[in-house]
């Protein structure tokens, strides 16, 4: 479960990005906050990867922005463990709204699905991190594809 949590708070790191890059008007988008997440459904589509929907209540108070194109590195300790998308998520402005987010997660070649259950077993996000890219696009047209390295997942998750 604190895979998909992470995936929320890529999603606030995101929209706190776009504030700090200049953009005066919108100084409400780092008041955005994933305020719960949950997991619609989690589906097996091979023996190496899933495709899941994530549910995430969403407190927005600015203008309405959408996240798109999103793709992802996991590492632990530096070493790739796996890789993950994410459907289009259109947040509209000025509202509390609970939002599926599609998305799919793909073991790296030489990551056993045993080891990531080992992983996922400690309960630990010690030594994760994560590169994302993504790009935001507000109402108003402004867009900005954004790209995070290194990320903390324990950091996220807080």
């Amino acid at each position: 479960m604190s895979y998909w949590k992470t995936l929320a708070g890529w999603i606030v790191a995101a929209v706190v990005a776009l504030s700090l890059t200049g953009c005066g008007n919108i100084k409400k988008i780092k008041e955005i906050q994933v305020t719960s997440v949950g997991v619609k459904y989690v589906a097996p589509t091979s023996p190496r990867s899933v495709d899941a929907v994530l549910l995430l209540e969403i407190d927005n108070p600015a203008m309405g922005l959408t996240l798109s194109d999103v793709d992802g590195t996991v590492r632990k300790d530096g070493e790739v463990l796996g890789f993950f998308t994410a459907g289009e998520l259109p947040l509209q402005g000025k509202s509390i709204q609970v939002y599926e987010l599609p998305c799919t997660a793909t073991l790296a070649d030489n990551i056993s699905i045993v080891r990531i259950m080992g992983l996922l077993a400690q309960m630990s996000l010690d030594g994760m991190t994560v590169d994302i890219t993504l790009h935001v696009k507000l109402d108003n047209g402004m867009g900005r594809t954004l790209t995070f390295k290194d990320l903390a997942l324990s950091q996220l998750t807080r």
